[in-house]
């Protein structure tokens, strides 16, 4: 059987360890989801052939042969890089948590488009902020919400009432004019972490 080809635009979010002369992959495109791609290691690149990096946008042509079980990259373009992610320990990794939800979770057909506008968001967010927990909290709460979980109408509500004005805040507020005290951010993500693990289907890192 002939191979079958997709074409799409993707973020990296996810680069696994090698197996064997391949690096795999897993792309979020608003068009397919998750995909898990597969890239021969090589070492040449030219411009139809470059090496993407975590966090990337990409161009790229996948062919399969098995009816998309596997997919292998053809082609690959670098549409934008954001190294300034991994300049920070605590930028990358907030970023890589928010990715790692994102590739746990399928996300449905009509959700991709959004999710992938919130991707987008956070990562430039992420490379631009000085407050990575507080793009990654936002965020986290963007994801469920737009997955249709009452985290406004069951998890605000259920905290204490200090806790509840301070995360008001932080959601409704511009990254720009935030200034909420770094105890304070991780206090609320941890309890929105244990609410979504403990109240939704998502699954959690």
């Amino acid at each position: 059987m002939p191979a079958q080809t997709l074409t799409l635009e993707a973020f990296v979010i996810e680069k696994r360890p090698l197996a064997e002369a391949f690096q795999p992959f897993v792309l979020f495109s608003a068009e397919h989801g998750n995909l898990l791609a597969f890239q021969r290691v090589s070492s040449r690149a030219s411009p139809r052939h470059a090496f993407p990096d975590l966090f990337d946008e990409v161009s790229a042509a996948l062919e399969t042969s098995n009816q998309g079980r596997t997919w292998f990259f053809r082609e690959v373009r670098i549409v934008r890089r954001r190294e300034a992610i991994g300049r920070s320990y605590d930028t990358l990794r907030f970023a890589c948590a928010l990715a790692s939800v994102i590739s746990r979770n399928p996300v449905d057909e009509a959700s991709r488009a959004g999710v992938a506008r919130l991707l987008r968001t956070a990562l430039d967010a992420f490379g631009e902020s000085g407050r990575p927990d507080i793009v990654y909290l936002k965020s986290l709460y963007v994801f469920a919400r737009d997955e249709g979980y009452p985290v406004r109408q069951e998890w605000l509500p259920s905290l204490a009432k200090g806790d509840r004005d301070a995360a008001s805040g932080l959601l409704g507020l511009p990254l720009g004019k935030q200034g909420a005290d770094a105890a304070a951010v991780a206090r609320l993500t941890r309890s929105l972490e244990g609410y979504l693990a403990s109240s939704t289907d998502i699954i959690m890192p």
